[in-house]
């Protein structure tokens, strides 16, 4: 689709894809607070997770799952969101946001107003989140 934000950019900085989906993170005020929040995003432009077939849908959780556990292990977190909206992009895509107790939003959306300071927290580095994803996906580290 030609007006479609995913189908025209990565959608963030690029961390690791395949021939079938890619893990982006989120940068800018969107990700800002939330050190190595990403997104996975489904290459072909497809609105539901009920549109991709049973093993195409199995494949794209397989990535979520390894962006979340890569994320519990290189930042820490309290607690990691999942979420997959689609409202502004009918594109599928599904957020991985680490959360902290402290953290500007906690415990609401991070969708939603600020209720405190953004903490100081690093993030992780691009080298170590991808090979943390594709160890934990049976792969290598895949870019292209």
């Amino acid at each position: 689709m030609k007006d479609c934000q995913l189908c025209q950019s990565a959608g963030g900085a690029l961390i690791w894809q395949d021939e079938r989906c890619r893990v982006v993170r989120v940068e800018g005020t969107e990700g800002a607070g939330f050190p190595g929040y990403c997104r996975v995003v489904w290459h072909a432009h497809v609105a539901e997770l009920t549109d991709l077939a049973a093993a195409a849908r199995e494949h794209l959780m397989m990535v979520v799952f390894a962006v979340e556990a890569a994320l519990r292990e290189l930042v820490a977190p309290d607690k990691i969101n999942l979420a997959a909206l689609g409202n502004r992009v009918p594109h599928l895509h599904w957020h991985v946001i680490p959360r902290w107790c402290d953290d500007s939003h906690f415990p609401g959306a991070i969708w939603g107003p600020p209720v405190r300071p953004v903490p100081a927290r690093p993030g992780p580095a691009d080298a170590d989140l991808r090979a943390a994803i594709g160890a934990r996906l049976g792969v290598p580290e895949v870019v292209r």
